[in-house]
């Protein structure tokens, strides 16, 4: 299994990734910059910012910090702007590259920030709490409210009712003049508070002799819309300021809606939604950045390098990295797999890793195409695949065919309704459907187009896209393959489509179909039983005892059924008669013939079973009570 976390352990060679950034961002001459590093989600972002980020931490000259700023860990505080501010300030005053000589200048400068930051925080808040928008019309025909109003208001509490009694108040006519005052003075001074704290901070900075501060903000996109923009608008805050660099990690797909959010109830701006987003974007972002999806040649990299790991160990897998490493500097489109392993580890260890990649390169192509080459996608598909192998070995299931398995497993993954169409033709045909085996031999015979032109106005349209025509031609071909073993194990994803009897395992419907003859001999159930279900895994004896109930109360008349169920009764079969006394609750005295109550008189004697059927045929007026009492 593989953990479904960020990572700077470098195993798709993203690292040239980090190192343009880096590179970039160690170039003076274009700072201050924000770059947005943008990809769909699972595609590497992260693992690519972890890297600049150690990358810089291990750097061991005091001309660069670099801050990470999680958006998502500050969803729930009052004000993500104040938080992110306040990050930063903080890491900067208490910072190890800051010298102690210049840590009272620093805690200076930081000062006046500090005064920036809870006036944005108190704002925030009140906006929050106090209904502000209703407290304001009141008290100014909507102004903004100063500092030293929002103090008094916030010590009055959260309700507006209160609030707006108070502000009738002789206190409430002070805070009216204070703040008329107050507004006076800004209108004379028209100070430009946005300019003001880039001079603060840029003066801060100025004072720690850095030559660039990088902050870099991820998991932007987990965040809400409001908390989105709130990020955004920190950010704003700091554009221009010299010597910075912002990384900003997203989807921008989510940003893009977060942007469109913002300004949805305003007429105007709807108008024209995708210019705004464009500009709002092109003014916060300098340089967007946008990861590739992986080609096949680093998707089966990827794969093999994970499984590699997972089967030497982190230790000896230090090794394997080091040489992708290497390779990765002269080499960047082939792929690194089996042949480059060989090479470096030891021959059991080599054995154990090429046992658990072979089936895969074949499939490369399309878990590449399926998956859309996105890294976190490609773990859990993996970490799905191996539960499911772990599944089949537990199960014992018989011919179980690893490659049969990850195949079944990309049409799932790509084509939902595809996979669950093909359930439906093999439940009706003991898990081998002849309509695969139709498509797969015009596969055989034509190319893709001619198959996709074949089929499109048939009854098999739906699986004529050109990725699904691929699918059939790869190996392993799936003809004359009993199917019920795969979605067995894959019955969590077919929702309620599907039945009980449909997931019996082929080995369970196997010997259930053998002992079903009505001319067979006590003698030979009873070495059938003993020889085929004893072997069998809990989870298959429960699937033979599911399959005989069921087919018990569907046809209560079947004399072959009982006579199974008396067998394994018998010989001590330990849940038969659970089981056995299960199913008869469902079937009406009348409909059981005279001769199988005869035979169950036998059991008169067994603890709780035996209670049960004096009680089950405690009437006496049907024929199959009045036989089951006549035996002594």
């Amino acid at each position: 299994m593989w953990a479904d976390n960020e990572t700077s352990e470098d195993l798709l060679g993203f690292k040239v990734h980090a190192d343009l950034l880096i590179n970039i961002i160690n170039d003076e001459s274009v700072l201050p910059i924000t770059i947005g590093v943008f990809g769909d989600w699972g595609s590497g972002k992260s693992s690519i910012l972890q890297i600049v980020k150690e990358e810089f931490d291990g750097v061991d000259d005091k001309d660069s910090l670099c801050i990470h700023f999680n958006g998502w860990t500050f969803e729930g505080y009052d004000d993500a702007k104040a938080a992110l501010l306040d990050s930063i300030v903080k890491e900067l005053e208490g910072n190890k590259k800051i010298s102690a000589e210049i840590k009272d200048t620093i805690k200076e400068k930081a000062r006046k920030l500090w005064k920036s930051i809870n006036w944005m925080r108190g704002a925030g808040m009140v906006m929050k709490n106090v209904a502000l928008p209703a407290v304001s019309a009141y008290f100014t025909g909507g102004l903004s409210l100063v500092p030293f109003a929002i103090q008094k208001i916030t010590e009055w509490g959260d309700n507006p009712e209160k609030i707006i009694e108070k502000l009738k108040s002789e206190e409430g006519k002070e805070i009216y003049n204070a703040f008329v005052k107050d507004r006076k003075e800004k209108d004379k001074n028209s100070t430009n508070a946005v300019a003001e704290f880039r001079k603060d901070f840029s003066d801060l900075l100025e004072a720690t002799n850095l030559k660039r501060l990088i902050v870099i903000i991820d998991d932007l996109d987990r965040c809400s819309p409001e908390r989105i923009i709130e990020n955004l608008e920190a950010i704003k805050l700091f554009l221009n300021v010299s010597k910075t660099a912002f990384l900003i990690g997203a989807d921008p797909r989510i940003v893009k809606y977060a942007i469109e959010h913002k300004y949805k109830n305003n007429r105007e701006i709807e108008e024209d939604n995708n210019r705004i987003i464009i500009d709002y974007l092109e003014k916060l972002i300098q340089l967007p950045y946008s990861l590739p999806r992986l080609s096949e040649s680093e998707v089966e990299t990827y794969i093999s390098m994970l499984i590699c790991k997972k089967e030497i160990g982190i230790e000896k897998f230090k090794n394997v990295l080091d040489e992708f490493k290497k390779y990765r500097m002269t080499n960047k489109y082939s792929a690194f797999g089996l042949s480059h392993f060989e090479k470096i580890l030891e021959a059991e260890e080599f054995r154990k890793v090429k046992d658990n990649v072979i089936t895969i390169p074949s499939l490369v192509p399309l878990i590449t195409n399926s998956l859309y080459g996105n890294p976190r996608q490609i773990k859990r598909f993996l970490n799905t695949y191996t539960i499911r192998k772990r599944l089949a070995e537990v199960a014992s299931l018989q011919s179980f065919n690893e490659a049969v398995l990850a195949k079944m497993m990309i049409l799932e993954y790509s084509e939902p309704k595809l996979f669950k169409k093909l359930f439906e033709w093999q439940i009706v045909q003991d898990g081998v459907p002849k309509e695969i085996t139709d498509i797969e031999t015009l596969c055989k015979e034509k190319g893709i187009n001619d198959v996709i032109s074949e089929i499109k106005d048939t009854d098999f349209k739906d699986w004529s896209k050109p990725k699904i025509i691929k699918w059939f031609q790869i190996e392993p071909l799936l003809s004359g393959v009993d199917l019920r073993d795969y979605y067995w194990i894959a019955r969590d994803k077919l929702e309620n489509s599907i039945t009980s009897a449909s997931m019996i395992p082929p080995v369970v419907r196997a010997l259930f179909n053998e002992l079903l003859p009505d001319n067979m001999t006590t003698t030979v159930t009873k070495s059938l039983l003993s020889e085929k279900f004893q072997p069998f895994s809990d989870i298959e004896k429960d699937a033979f005892f599911n399959l005989l109930s069921s087919n018990l109360k569907r046809n209560p008349q079947q004399k072959r059924l009982y006579d199974i169920f008396n067998v394994m009764t018998e010989n001590k079969i330990e849940n038969t008669g659970y089981h056995y006394m299960e199913a008869l609750k469902i079937i009406s005295v009348t409909d059981i013939e005279p001769a199988v109550a005869t035979r169950l008189a036998d059991f008169k004697s067994e603890p709780e079973m035996g209670d049960f059927l004096k009680d089950y045929f405690q009437d006496g007026k049907s024929r199959a009570s009045k036989a089951f009492n006549l035996k002594k």
